[in-house]
């Protein structure tokens, strides 16, 4: 089997071009979105709502998002892009620098469950917009973690990753996995694949 294709995410064509006035102006509305998730969760988190909230008129943020998953999959881009590096010291093994990415990955969304659930549940959603942005969170996740493994990584290794990394996402999202508990369990899996000792 071979490995999921590599799409880079700044390349992706499903980004559309904005004005400067309108990336603000969905900057306004990813933060209202977001604020709107903590209160009301997903069911209850609407483009109206962020709308209502970010000081913007409904019809105007539906010309920059189509539905409430394509806003919530924005956020969590946006999250995403947040992430540091993992900066692993100098001279470190592969074990230590795909751990050392392991522990800055599992941060992400970790300080926000509420959100993290709203967001999985949006990433889960139909439609284009949400759809290019849950390949391009997917293809920045492989490319932090083929990157962590060094030159000419073994696919299915990647792979592997991906799975335990996404999924720690996702029972962390559906709440079966404490927040606090995700770098343990990242770790974990990591070094069994990795064949070091825990």
């Amino acid at each position: 089997m071979s490995a999921l294709p590599f799409i880079d995410p700044a390349d992706h064509p499903g980004r559309r071009r904005m004005t400067e006035n309108q990336a603000a102006i969905l900057g306004r509305l990813v933060e209202a979105a977001a604020a709107e998730a903590r209160q009301h969760g997903y069911e209850g988190m609407t483009v109206r709502g962020a709308a209502r909230r970010a000081g913007v008129a409904p019809a105007t943020a539906y010309t920059l998002v189509a539905s409430k998953d394509h806003l919530l999959a924005e956020v969590m881009w946006r999250r995403w892009e947040d992430l540091p590096d993992a900066n692993p010291p100098s001279g470190a093994s592969q074990a230590d620098q795909v751990l050392a990415e392991l522990r800055v990955l599992g941060t992400f969304m970790a300080d926000d469950p509420l959100l993290a659930a709203a967001g999985t549940t949006a990433l889960l959603g139909p439609g284009a917009d949400v759809r290019d942005l849950r390949i391009r969170l997917g293809s920045a996740f492989h490319a932090r973690l083929a990157a962590a493994l060094g030159d000419d990584p073994d696919p299915g290794l990647v792979r592997s990753l991906d799975l335990v990394y996404t999924g720690a996402l996702l029972w962390m999202g559906m709440g079966h996995l404490p927040r606090d508990q995700v770098p343990q369990v990242l770790d974990e899996a990591a070094r069994l694949l990795l064949g070091e000792p825990r």
